[in-house]
């Protein structure tokens, strides 16, 4: 009886404790369920929008430069110039012949000529003073007038296409901008040649990219075209406005992140490309978190390994529990047979 007395006694002490560990997690579980978790600003980088290394087809000697490094240039301006002494007499005989209507006109001259002499054969022969074999050469004769003067015809088509050929040849001695930028660098000097290498860089520069690796556990937080607060990493440039372009669909597993691409208008080119800079993501709208086991809101950041809510206790709970096994209940009598230990069930 004693025994039994000291069980009951010190089950009794340990329902306090336990009545507290459950009021202190229910604390826990509601100040984490009401509050959205704090997000930290992500690391990214501010890039031009396009960047094209500017080339030339054809093999040639740099004549002349247009443009410089740092230089703002419009689309299709040109850049620099190649050697076409060549190209530029091709372009002036093709032009030369292209022009060239002698043929065209003597096989019309021709072809009247033709025509009359038939008209002439067949009023002799109502008047019987030639025969049917006059008209019949009459009408072969305008008959092959009438084809010589298509093949001059043709002929000046043709002569139109070789100069539409010399023309394009010289067009391509002339290296333009295939956008609006700036020249970023430039490699090549005037009398340099050139043959499979990149000449000038050229960079969009409004608007500018912003690239942003976002955390694979932050996925949904983004959508297309959301606005961001992008804080550029430079003396006395307060936070700009980019918006949400382009979400990859593709993880990157060695890093567990994807790619976010944000569009940052620069009008006049006031930030450079090239900067490093913080990225604030939209906050979560505060709410209920994941329910755990017991049909209750999880706490943020109760996630152990296996990624389910309550694999981790709160550090409430945890402190209780150190407190009370800081402060143990009075000893119990050793127990004895049909006696159960402190918190067993008695054995049957």
């Amino acid at each position: 009886m004693a025994a039994a007395a000291a069980a009951t006694a010190t089950a009794a002490a340990l329902r306090p404790t336990r009545a507290a560990l459950a009021a202190a997690f229910a604390l826990l579980v509601a100040a984490g369920a009401g509050a959205a978790p704090a997000a930290r600003p992500l690391g990214c980088l501010i890039e031009p929008d396009r960047v094209a290394d500017v080339g030339t087809p054809v093999v040639g000697v740099v004549d002349q430069l247009r443009a410089e490094r740092g230089d703002e240039v419009r689309a299709g301006q040109v850049l620099l110039l190649l050697r076409a002494d060549v190209e530029r007499a091709s372009v002036g005989a093709a032009s030369a012949r292209a022009q060239t209507e002698a043929d065209v006109r003597a096989a019309r001259a021709a072809l009247d000529f033709a025509n009359q002499k038939l008209r002439r054969a067949k009023g002799l022969l109502e008047e019987n003073f030639v025969s049917q074999q006059a008209v019949d050469q009459a009408a072969a004769e305008q008959e092959q007038a009438r084809q010589k003067l298509a093949q001059a015809q043709d002929q000046r088509r043709v002569l139109g296409e070789e100069r539409r050929v010399a023309d394009a040849q010289l067009a391509l001695r002339t290296v333009r901008s295939p956008f609006a930028g700036v020249v970023v660098d430039r490699f090549v000097n005037p009398g340099e040649r050139v043959e499979e290498k990149p000449l000038m860089r050229i960079a969009v520069v409004d608007p500018l990219r912003v690239e942003l690796m976002v955390p694979v556990a932050l996925h949904g937080r983004l959508q297309e075209g959301d606005r961001l607060a992008v804080q550029p990493e430079l003396p006395d440039q307060g936070p700009v406005t980019a918006t949400v372009t382009r979400l990859d669909r593709v993880f990157d597993a060695a890093s567990n992140s994807f790619r976010v691409r944000l569009s940052l208008p620069n009008p006049g080119g006031r930030l450079p490309a090239g900067l490093r800079c913080k990225a604030e993501l939209p906050e979560l709208p505060a709410g209920p978190g994941p329910v755990g086991a017991a049909g209750s809101p999880a706490a943020p950041g109760a996630l152990g390994a296996s990624g389910m809510p309550g694999a981790l206790k709160p550090a409430a709970a945890l402190s209780a529990q150190t407190q009370a096994r800081s402060h143990p209940p009075p000893a119990a009598a050793p127990a004895t047979a049909g006696t159960a230990a402190p918190g067993l069930p008695a054995a049957r």
